[in-house]
């Protein structure tokens, strides 16, 4: 039996009322990669909310069934789970998500992208591919795979008509004569075999993907919310010089407990997710969503969300509206609208935590430079910058002396002097950094670069991000997102 694949009418043109010529590009279905990997780290020792009620039977039935036949290539699996440990079952369960996106899934599980373009995340488990192979033979996944059709049938028939039209409203709305920019694609996956209550949504060079794992509730608005995304943020992107004329405006998003870091070190995102959150306001007439979503930091969906009502009364797509919207921004008055917002102090989603044994208590200077980090998003720049000089004065390991060199690198950028940010974001390239401080120098690297007129070097720099295994997740997708933009004003 062949998994059904259900297509969104995701081709309309808007303004005329009839069906565009160009095939759809946005679909529902299942993943043999995913089902391949997400078997094999049920076996090896991913147990996330096992006992839940959302979890979808296959799940249990299908690590009984591997768990009973003692097989040998469940040994190696397991001992690679356990060398790639995450203290978080959230971040367990992303990193085998974008490993099982990055490849092409079974038998042979080759690479999809080159490996710039390739998650540092997921070339840290390049190593999995011949354990999988091992497995998927061993383990008659293939077999499996069939038998579970009906599985996926069944989820896939419950969100085939509240995602076409969820799907259908958002290109209405966008006056969208496609599904987005011609060569990209929006797919969407449901997993059976990850925890469920979970969305994982991921961009690879032209390919934008979202798995859904089991839930009560249908998680149809997270998937709307992935869609806006993949449509609006290239149009940002495309916006940046504009954007960066209102860049002071994203500075007062640095205090906000809830807000990704992400957003933080990129202005063109935080436009582009604050425009998206005023979107699903006006769609689902919820003001609320968007007074929620400015305690959160996306600090322009106030402005967006009423310069949304004059856009709805003419007949011009967003996309062509998007220059005009970020043009008439008046800054004073965002400001002051922004400076009147009591932030969340807290990230908004729950996040599962592994039960496992309490990590060690941070040494006194890591705990000063996390306090640094805390003065900085105060903007107390002089107060982080004493406390990063002190640990600099002792003897400390290269990882805590490059991680406060970040700091000071971080300092000078925002008090734009680029000259001494980029002498220490090199310097700390040149200490043992932590990936996360290494992948973030050289986004950073690539930002002054972008400023300097120097695309070349700036795309090196968000190369040389991408290839730091380790690297956080965020860091990556600024790298990935903003070298668009650089390549671009490299063909100017």
């Amino acid at each position: 039996m062949r998994i059904a694949s259900v297509f969104f009418l995701s081709a309309i043109v808007v303004t005329r009322g009839v069906w565009a010529a160009e095939p759809p590009q946005g679909q529902l279905d299942g993943s043999k990669s995913l089902f391949a990997v997400l078997a094999a780290i049920n076996v090896a020792g991913y147990d996330a909310e096992l006992n839940s009620p959302s979890n979808d039977p296959l799940r249990l039935q299908l690590r009984q069934e591997i768990a009973a036949r003692k097989l040998n290539s469940v040994r190696y699996l397991k001992e690679f789970f356990k060398a790639h440990r995450k203290l978080d079952w959230n971040d367990e369960l992303s990193q085998y998500i974008s490993y099982a996106l990055s490849v092409d899934g079974p038998p042979d599980f080759k690479w999809r992208y080159s490996t710039e373009r390739t998650p540092p995340a997921a070339n840290a488990l390049e190593d999995l591919a011949p354990l999988l192979k091992e497995f998927w033979n061993e383990a008659h996944l293939e077999q499996a795979w069939q038998a579970a059709q009906p599985s996926y049938d069944r989820i896939i028939a419950r969100y085939h008509e509240p995602l076409t039209n969820a799907i259908l409203q958002a290109n209405l709305y966008l006056k969208n004569p496609t599904s987005g920019v011609r060569g990209r694609r929006f797919q969407i996956y449901v997993d059976l075999l990850g925890a469920p209550n979970q969305v994982h949504t991921r961009g690879f060079v032209d390919d934008y993907f979202v798995v859904i794992t089991p839930s009560a509730q249908l998680r149809v608005a997270d998937v709307r919310r992935a869609y806006l995304h993949y449509l609006i943020d290239p149009v940002a992107i495309r916006k940046t010089e504009s954007i960066d004329k209102k860049k002071a405006l994203c500075r007062l998003a640095d205090g906000a407990g809830a807000l990704p870091e992400i957003y933080k070190e990129d202005c063109v995102l935080l436009f582009g997710m604050s425009l998206v959150r005023a979107v699903e306001s006006r769609l689902d007439h919820t003001p609320a969503a968007a007074e929620e979503a400015m305690r959160e930091g996306y600090v322009l969906t106030g402005y967006f969300t009423e310069a949304l009502a004059a856009y709805e009364k003419q007949e011009t797509a967003l996309r062509l509206e998007m220059g005009d919207l970020i043009e008439n921004i008046n800054v004073r008055k965002e400001r002051a609208r922004i400076e009147a917002v009591q932030f969340f102090d807290q990230p908004v989603e729950r996040r599962v935590k592994v039960q496992a044994e309490a990590p060690a208590p941070a040494s006194p200077l890591v705990a000063q430079l996390d306090a640094a980090d805390k003065l900085i998003r105060a903007h107390d720049l002089a107060g982080a910058r004493g406390l990063c000089r002190q640990v600099l004065e002792q003897t400390a390991p290269e990882a805590v002396q490059a991680r406060a060199y970040f700091d000071l690198g971080k300092i000078a950028a925002l008090e734009k002097d680029p000259e001494l940010s980029r002498q220490l974001f090199e310097k700390t390239l040149s200490l043992q950094a932590e990936p996360f401080e290494a992948a973030w120098s050289h986004v950073y690297l690539a930002r002054l670069a972008m400023n300097a007129q120097e695309p070349d070097e700036a795309i090196g720099q968000y190369t040389a991000a991408l290839a730091v295994a380790g690297g956080s997740e965020q860091a990556r997708q600024a790298a990935q997102t903003e070298m668009e933009a650089a390549r671009s004003r490299q063909q100017k």
